[in-house]
């Protein structure tokens, strides 16, 4: 029943590291979730109250415990209940670290020196300020035979290092971070999620001007192979963000759609519209974009250059084969 601390310390620790807990193992974005769930906050409410009702009850059985015993017996439990806990083993380090002496034994270490009744110990250095010298020492030595003698890397080395492996980081953040893609790291996105809110935005600021289909009205045919900026999701993301054609060609969508709701209207194109018949298409308009990364048995026919044909004459017999 003894208590090594009080409640007023043991109900916080307790309560913030349950939150922290519930923080770490529960995903809630950018917010707490505490906030992005209010379910949590009544949780951590309801915590809270448990913890103070269990120390409530913990206090009243002691209480009930203490006057079920004799008087010596309480007598002896106050006494043991007064002792602080002591960390002996940490204090003993401490006075070594410290190496000062006791008040008692400052007699031997009196100087002789006497300045109106002010008299000065002749106390050593501490022994952890001597090991953090030792400590600079040996470390400027190795220092001075790394970069001095043997010509290790320098600074300036050591900075581009640095940026190199910061710029790399920051790339391949890029390529998995969806918000933050532009017209050179922006993907084709598949995922459901993404071209349903791609169709969401199409419906909402495409269609005027495209048609549901993408059949083309005043702006162009969305669905066949022709494309007058270029096709492939980089080109129609770059399309959507900066705008078509200057003083003809739509809007640049950037300041108003964010980067990865392009990615995902431009996605929705590509995957839904691009390659399907619509009710009335317009006429075709720019050229055939091929791929430059895709296989040739994948580009369109009309974009494989036509090979001149070879006429072959032959005669045998009196009779002439001729062969295309």
């Amino acid at each position: 029943m003894k208590n090594n601390s009080t409640w007023w310390i043991r109900v916080p620790v307790i309560f913030f590291v349950i939150f922290g807990l519930v923080e770490y193992f529960i995903d809630s974005g950018e917010k707490p979730a505490f906030i992005e769930y209010p379910i949590i906050t009544a949780f951590m409410g309801l915590v809270l109250l448990i913890l103070i009702a269990m120390e409530i009850i913990l206090q009243a059985i002691e209480n009930v415990m203490f006057n079920t015993l004799n008087d010596e017996a309480q007598k002896r439990y106050l006494e043991r209940k007064s002792k602080k806990w002591e960390w002996t083993w940490g204090k003993n380090v401490y006075t070594k670290l410290l190496g000062s002496k006791p008040v008692e034994e400052e007699g031997e270490i009196i100087l002789d020196h006497n300045y109106d009744g002010i008299r000065e110990l002749d106390n050593d250095l501490p022994p952890w300020w001597v090991y953090m010298f030792y400590a600079t020492a040996i470390f400027a030595i190795v220092y001075l035979v790394r970069f001095e003698v043997l010509h290790d890397y320098t600074q300036a080395e050591e900075f581009e290092q640095d940026m190199a492996e910061a710029r790399a980081e920051v790339e391949a953040y890029k390529r998995t971070a969806k918000g933050l893609v532009d017209a050179n790291t922006v993907e084709l996105l598949t995922d459901a999620g993404d071209l349903s809110a791609g169709k969401v935005i199409y419906e909402a600021s495409c269609v005027a001007c495209h048609m549901a289909d993408g059949g083309g009205g005043i702006g162009p045919n969305l669905a066949d192979a022709n494309w007058i900026l270029g096709g492939g999701i980089k080109n129609v993301f770059n399309t959507v963000s900066e705008g078509g054609r200057d003083g003809k060609g739509m809007v640049a969508w950037k300041q108003i759609l964010k980067p990865l709701e392009m990615a995902q209207v431009s996605s929705y194109i590509l995957t839904e519209i691009n390659g399907k018949m619509p009710a009335n298409p317009k006429a075709v308009e720019g050229d055939i974009w091929v791929d430059p990364d895709a296989p040739a048995r994948n580009r369109p026919v009309d974009a494989i250059p036509e090979q001149a044909s070879d006429t072959i004459s032959a005669v045998n017999d009196s009779k002439t084969v001729t062969v295309n």
